[in-house]
């Protein structure tokens, strides 16, 4: 029998809005926190909120928040008995997972060899087949000879779809059409896939066309119990990245859901998982679903799965590394009204998307019952360059579906940034399009029903929309006139182009 393991001490070796929603469960449960922090995140809220925090190194993640042995001396000094590394930098990484363990602490997440399966999305099919769990029809190994890779796309059809292993955020996939294409995108993959993962395997499938991301939270303990706790939605992307998710689903019927959730629990026992992680599905036209990959992690939008069942995600994880078996078996949960989360980037939906920077000259956070704001900014802040530019999750929850989306707009029109372009408007757009309100969207929402013009307001008339080109018209020719007068001094200047690498 496994024995608990006390921890009366946390670090979180993460930034911004996760590490102040972490620390906040664990203070609930009479757990010190501490904060690391980089020199470009010295007064950032989760560093003030924190009992003790720890500078790891300059700005840049790779000289701090990736600095494996900074993070777990950091630990140590501080005498916590855990790390807590919430979403991205270190959080998938078994070499950090075996380092923790080997230093005598305890991670708040999976094994290492569970992090392994699953980080490898071949290594990943492979764990699963035993299960039956359904695959998008194609190759489960990597495949390097372009001849045989020609002839198996062109039994499993086109269009096909190219996909690196290590992948991940659209980097090492390719949209195959015809055969006369595949030699030259296969290549463009496995080179794309080398340089981004530094692996170079890449595997095939079929290309489902309108396809919806479904995604499960499952819970694991060390004991074998494991559960769902039902699907989130995230179709709404750019960039392959997600923007906007919601729970549940809104297509998915009861025996659809039940399903599913049984793959999900079928996947996380193929690599024995134990704490919080996510399946993910692709859904078709059919509402066919086929497993994508595990992420070995809390995920960014675990708060709708919060807002639904009732559950503190972070709070059970902690637990579960506690060596505590789940306080709730399946019987137990249940869907109570609909959650959306909307993700309150620094970034310009009129300019592609493009990252933002720049001092948050006003910041006020909607406020009212079912609406929940995880930010990690103040007003009068800068946004920094090295980081991914999200400032916050503004999550809403309503008795149904239609609540909820009323809600959201209501709580994005009273969500006041100024000083930085954000996705606000466009999450807005989102929620009150007849494409995501009626439920009939998919993953390619923006190419088939976005375009920038459609954010910029409706001119009242033809006299004003005169008056606005000449009054631009006017300041560009006085700019060029007088530049001196028009130039902000240096240390005012955005430094976000000629430091964007760094991203």
């Amino acid at each position: 029998m496994m024995s608990k393991k006390k921890i009366t001490g946390i670090l979180v070796a993460n930034r911004g809005e996760i590490a102040l929603r972490i620390m906040r469960s664990a203070r609930e449960m009479g757990i010190k926190v501490v904060a690391v922090f980089s020199e470009a995140d010295r007064l950032s809220p989760h560093v003030k909120y924190a009992d003790e925090a720890i500078l790891v190194g300059p700005a840049a993640s790779n000289q701090s928040y990736l600095v494996i042995d900074n993070i777990i001396n950091a630990a140590l000094t501080t005498g916590c008995e855990a790390i807590h590394p919430g979403y991205g930098f270190l959080s998938e990484n078994p070499v950090f997972a075996r380092k923790v363990d080997e230093a005598g602490l305890i991670l708040i997440g999976p094994s290492a060899e569970s992090m392994e399966v699953m980080g490898s999305k071949l290594a990943a099919k492979d764990a699963v087949k035993k299960y039956n769990i359904p695959l998008v029809p194609g190759t489960d190994y990597a495949i390097k000879d372009v001849s045989e890779a020609k002839k198996i796309a062109s039994d499993v059809g086109f269009p096909i779809l190219i996909k690196a292993s290590a992948g991940g955020g659209g980097k090492g996939m390719r949209i195959v059409e015809s055969a006369t294409d595949f030699e030259e995108m296969m290549k463009l993959a496995v080179n794309e896939a080398t340089s981004a993962f530094g692996d170079g395997s890449v595997f095939i499938e079929r290309y489902v066309g309108s396809p919806r991301h479904v995604e499960v939270q499952v819970l694991g303990d060390e004991h074998g119990n494991i559960v769902h706790l039902f699907e989130r939605e995230c179709s709404v992307q750019r960039r392959h990245q997600k923007v906007i998710e919601e729970a549940p689903s809104s297509v998915l019927t009861p025996e659809k859901r039940s399903q599913m959730g049984l793959c999900a629990v079928q996947v996380a026992r193929a690599c024995n998982y134990k704490g919080a992680g996510t399946v993910e599905f692709l859904l078709d036209e059919n509402l066919d679903f086929y497993f994508l990959e595990m992420n070995t992690r809390l995920q960014v939008e675990h708060p709708v799965t919060e807002m639904i069942t009732g559950v503190d995600l972070v709070k059970e994880q902690i637990r579960i590394a506690m060596g505590e078996k789940l306080s709730f078996n399946q019987e137990d949960l249940n869907i109570n009204g609909h959650a959306l989360e909307i993700r309150v980037y620094a970034e310009d939906p009129l300019n592609n998307f493009l990252p933002d920077i720049g001092r948050l000259d006003s910041y006020k956070i909607p406020q009212g019952p079912g609406v929940r704001v995880d930010d990690g900014f103040e007003e009068g802040m800068d946004i920094p360059i090295y980081y991914d530019p999200m400032i916050a999750k503004l999550v809403v929850w309503g008795n149904d579906r239609e609540e909820a989306i009323l809600k959201m707009v209501r709580a994005i029109d009273d969500y006041q940034i100024s000083g930085v372009a954000t996705t606000l408007d466009f999450c807005k757009f989102v929620m009150q399009h007849e494409a995501f309100r009626s439920g009939n969207f998919d993953t390619h929402f923006v190419k088939d029903h976005f375009k920038p013009e459609y954010l910029v307001n409706d001119l009242t008339s033809d006299e004003e929309q005169v008056a606005s080109i000449a009054a631009l018209l006017f300041n560009n020719e006085m700019i060029k006139k007088t530049p001196h007068l028009h130039q902000k001094p240096e240390n005012e200047r955005s430094n976000w182009k000629s430091n964007r690498l760094e991203y």
